[in-house]
């Protein structure tokens, strides 16, 4: 169980913010919509920020429900009932249709965790050691970036390539799972790769990002976030992302 939970979410633009997080006593959720690219015909009538709704609302009712099965389980459940909920008005099979990484924690006696795509949950040991779960498969495409958006299409949701959550549930079945002994972590923080470019782009530890975190909270670490951007730039792609950080403090 969480003795708190703290978190908070910042647009990287003047567009809506499609990153989403969701938390019980329990459970963290975190979400974030790949932004489509201008001018690709998506085949869904639905825009990034109605699936990570949709989505993000099925995972919340399994978890607030009390499922205990496995969260690569609870992911796959909960894929199939989003992609139900596009009522046969959408080409699913399309490779543009929206999609989102996920980031889940529960806790009980055990911290399970699931990652799926870029997003990423850092355990707070007992000790003050960050252990950093992630999925860098993204970032292991071949040929280096950047990429074109034809080699994303063809390695999205395929072996070898990378996984999100979209329209077809076995990419649950890809995610990065695990967990620790409840008694062996003092939190934990989840975060989309708006905030985990603190550490991949610009030098910070993870150790330093989870003192920030459980020292001044979560829209602290997003400051942090904005201000190394603006004095240095990204080093690809968007100078400002979407960026979410959740908190979370164990009962002792």
């Amino acid at each position: 169980m969480f003795a708190e939970i703290t978190y908070a979410t910042r647009p990287g633009s003047r567009r809506p913010n499609e990153d989403l997080v969701i938390a019980g006593p329990s459970w963290i959720v975190v979400l974030d919509g790949a932004t489509a690219a201008d001018g690709v015909d998506s085949g869904c009538v639905h825009d990034v920020a109605w699936l990570v709704g949709r989505l993000g609302g099925a995972l919340a009712a399994r978890l607030a429900a009390g499922d205990g099965g496995p969260l690569a389980d609870v992911l796959e459940s909960a894929i199939e009932e989003t992609g139900a909920a596009h009522a046969g008005a959408c080409d699913l099979g399309n490779p543009d249709s929206p999609s989102a990484t996920v980031a889940m924690v529960r806790v009980a006696d055990r911290v399970e965790y699931l990652v799926l795509g870029d997003s990423a949950v850092v355990l707070s040991g007992t000790s003050g050691a960050a252990r950093v779960v992630s999925d860098d498969r993204l970032e292991r495409l071949p040929g280096g970036r950047p990429y074109s958006l034809e080699l994303v299409r063809r390695m999205r949701n395929a072996p070898g390539g990378f996984w999100v959550a979209a329209a077809r549930p076995e990419a649950a079945r890809q995610s990065v799972t695990g967990e620790a002994d409840a008694g062996d972590v003092a939190g934990v923080g989840v975060f989309t790769d708006g905030v985990a470019r603190l550490c991949d782009w610009y030098g910070w530890s993870w150790e330093s990002v989870l003192g920030l975190l459980a020292g001044r909270g979560p829209e602290a670490v997003i400051g942090a976030v904005r201000e190394v951007e603006a004095a240095r730039g990204p080093v690809r792609g968007k100078r400002h992302d979407d960026a979410t950080a959740a908190w979370g403090r164990l009962v002792r």
